[in-house]
Order: structure tokens, then sequence, then C-alpha cells
């Protein structure tokens, strides 16, 4: 496997980080979100699919600590085309009114990326455009570093290999909106620079639309687009995904 063709796999099998609309209150309380989505199809097309999500944010008037867990499987015609576990935390500190510091830790299992394990672990510094009642938008700006475990050994640089570090720049804004009374917005975008390998980045662009059935039931839906500019032989540059499910609050 080259090193192009590496990294567009791994772009493709990074889930985000969290996509939950879960309540967000500086309380000191933990809030929690859960949700499923499942489709099947049979005849002259055989497809099954579902995905299940967990998420769960404490909040003070200082602090902000999320721990996610996402789980997505999928097969087409008999064979698995989609067999992905992930899970996440990051704790973000304020130090002033506009400005705070995070940590971020990442896991991800994905069977056909050739994926045994994946770590990643970063830091840095956000800023605090606005946020209120409604919302909020944020910057960051920080360091990160992944390190890969195969199922298979994997050619990387000329040679196989079990398992293969990087470091990368992580630039991310996002954003979370009250459209309506029952209907609230996300977005995030990520660029990744890989700093060892000049011209070589990935961006990552989510959205999650919810709409309130009850005060605990959601109706979702998601649009996820990855980019890689360095995608390999035979392969896009650019993949895209489209989810719908239910959720439940916890609050």
């Amino acid at each position: 496997m080259s090193r192009s063709l590496l990294v567009a796999v791994l772009a493709a099998a990074l889930p985000a980080l969290a996509w939950s609309q879960v309540t967000v209150k500086p309380d000191g309380r933990w809030r929690h979100l859960f949700g499923a989505g499942a489709s099947l199809s049979s005849g002259n097309s055989e497809a099954s699919s579902f995905n299940l999500s967990a998420d769960s944010v404490r909040a003070t008037d200082h602090d902000k600590w999320m721990v996610t867990a996402r789980a997505q499987y999928a097969k087409v015609a008999g064979e698995t085309s989609a067999q992905r576990f992930g899970a996440g935390t990051q704790y973000d500190r304020d130090f002033s009114p506009q400005w705070f510091g995070f940590g971020r830790l990442e896991l991800l299992h994905d069977r056909p990326a050739n994926l045994a394990l994946r770590r990643f672990v970063g830091s840095g510094v956000g800023h605090h455009f606005f946020r209120d009642d409604t919302g909020f938008w944020d910057a960051t700006v920080g360091l990160g570093y992944t390190h890969d475990r195969f199922d298979e050994p994997s050619e990387v640089e000329g040679r196989l290999r079990r398992s293969y570090g990087r470091a990368e720049l992580l630039l991310a804004e996002e954003s979370s909106h009250t459209l309506t009374q029952s209907t609230k917005f996300r977005q995030k975008l990520t660029v990744l620079p890989v700093l060892e390998e000049s011209g070589a980045w990935r961006a990552e662009f989510d959205t999650n639309l919810s709409v309130a059935m009850t005060e605990r039931l959601s109706l979702t839906a998601g649009f996820t687009y990855r980019y890689n500019s360095h995608p390999g032989e035979g392969l896009k540059r650019g993949d895209a995904l489209f989810v719908t499910g239910v959720s439940l609050r916890l609050d």
C-alpha cells in the first residue's frame, strides 16, 4: 500500500468525534444522547446497514468534557462493506472568556480499511466567537499524532509495516445553532495537513440536523464529506455519506 493510498484509507475511516445535539448546560451534570438508524433491502438489491451512537457531555462555566462512541455495519450482496467501531473524548477548559485549551483522544477499529486499531491524540487552543443559550461558534488550532496498527502488513514508504505513525496540524471550526424551538443545526470543518509530507492534506466537513418529535425523541439527518489531496491510484478525492435516524435524549 503506497503512502498516499494509506492516507486516503485513514481519511475515509475517521469518524467525527462528536455529532450529537446533546443538551449542553453549564451546571456540572452529565447529559446523554443515544441514536440508532438502519436500512434493509432485498430483491434486485441485497443490502443492509445499521449505525449506533452514544454521546455524553458534562459542562460548567469554565470547562466541558465530551465522550462519544460510534458503531457502523453494512453488507452489500453478501459482502461486508463497513465494519467500524470508534470512541473518543475531548476536554475543553477556558482560561479567559474567549480563549480555551483542549485535549483530544480517539480510538478506531475498521476491518475493511485494514485498521486493527487507530489511536489519535491531539491538543491545542481555541477561540469562542460566540456562545449563548442558542448555540456557539468556536475555532481551534493544534497538533496531533496518529498511530495505526494494521490487520495485515501494509506497504508504507517502501516497506511492509505492521504499524505506522505520523504528526498532523489540526485546524477546525465548529458551530451549533437553534433554528426554531424544535430544530437544531450543527456543522464542523476540519483541515489536517500532514506535517512530514509537503502538499498532503485532508479535509472533513460534517453537518447534522435534528428535529424534536417529543421532549426526548428526535429525528436526525447527517451529511459527511471527506476530501484527500492525494487519494492514490484509482481512488476519488472526495467521499460523501448521508445518514438518517432517531435519537433519544436523557437529561
